[in-house]
């Protein structure tokens, strides 16, 4: 069995297709769709959206600056303003997004909007770790 997934952001659609299991970061953490899950409507946080392609096909990675997951029995759709192929990531920009925030975050500035920074900093932060992640199953 497989569900159909769509995967869009702001400025395109990056995947549609079949899928054996979609993997994406809730905002409560990860959660797991496969083919027939029930109904489901949840933000996403910045992080790493999985998609285990049929057949034994593998799998194919995305990152979402976040964003909402809605699920039908045979339709998964994720909306997210930022979501790019992890592979396409560009790591020094991210340590340097990551390092920026930080800065930000240390001066405090009274200019400065903490909430916009912390958020800033947890998508580098995000975007680093689906880097790792990729890393680590051989796949960067």
């Amino acid at each position: 069995m497989t569900v159909h997934v769509d995967i869009v952001s702001a400025e395109s659609e990056l995947y549609s297709g079949q899928a054996e299991m979609v993997f994406a970061p809730a905002l409560l953490g990860e959660v797991g769709i496969a083919p027939g899950h029930t109904a489901l409507l949840t933000p996403l946080g910045p992080g790493e959206v999985r998609v285990r392609l049929p057949d034994g096909a593998g799998e194919q990675s995305f990152y979402v600056s976040g964003g909402m997951l809605e699920v039908q029995p045979r339709l998964v759709t994720i909306l997210s303003d930022t979501a790019v192929r992890a592979v396409d990531l560009d790591e020094a920009a991210a340590l340097k997004a990551k390092q920026d925030a930080e800065d930000k975050l240390k001066t405090r500035a009274a200019e400065m909007d903490i909430a916009k920074a912390q958020a800033e900093l947890a998508e580098a932060i995000a975007q680093l770790q689906t880097i790792q992640r990729l890393r680590r199953r051989g796949r960067v």
